[in-house]
């Protein structure tokens, strides 16, 4: 299961960028496009047996927002949503250009703040 590596990966990058606020971080967000190879369901299972193993984390919540597949149109110069795997625009024209569903990053981080206290 890779999910478990990137869990890991992903607290090792939060604790080199933020070596003074790390123990703070109440909520991290991701983003996980649908071409990403990502499973929700096993990424939010791996942070949970993570933070299961390393109790200093107890607390912190891990958000997963699944991002549609977009590509493009050369013909009609506009984004689409690819619906089940067909990368055809509404005006017929195939295409290769994904704009979109492929990614896995960090988009927020929460930390404790006197509210939460």
């Amino acid at each position: 299961m890779h999910e478990t590596g990137i869990i890991q990966e992903m607290f090792d990058l939060l604790q080199e960028e933020y070596p003074t606020r790390f123990q703070e971080i109440v909520k991290v967000q991701l983003e996980a496009g649908l071409l990403s190879n990502i499973q929700p369901i096993l990424i939010q299972n791996a942070f949970e047996a993570y933070v299961l193993d390393h109790q200093r984390f107890q607390g912190v919540e891990l958000e997963v927002k699944v991002l549609p597949i977009l590509a493009f149109c050369d013909a009609c110069k506009l984004s689409f949503e690819v619906i089940f795997h067909r990368f055809v625009c509404s005006c017929g024209k195939p295409s290769d250009k994904v704009v979109q569903g492929e990614e896995l990053r960090i988009t927020q981080i929460i930390f404790k703040s006197k509210e939460h206290e």
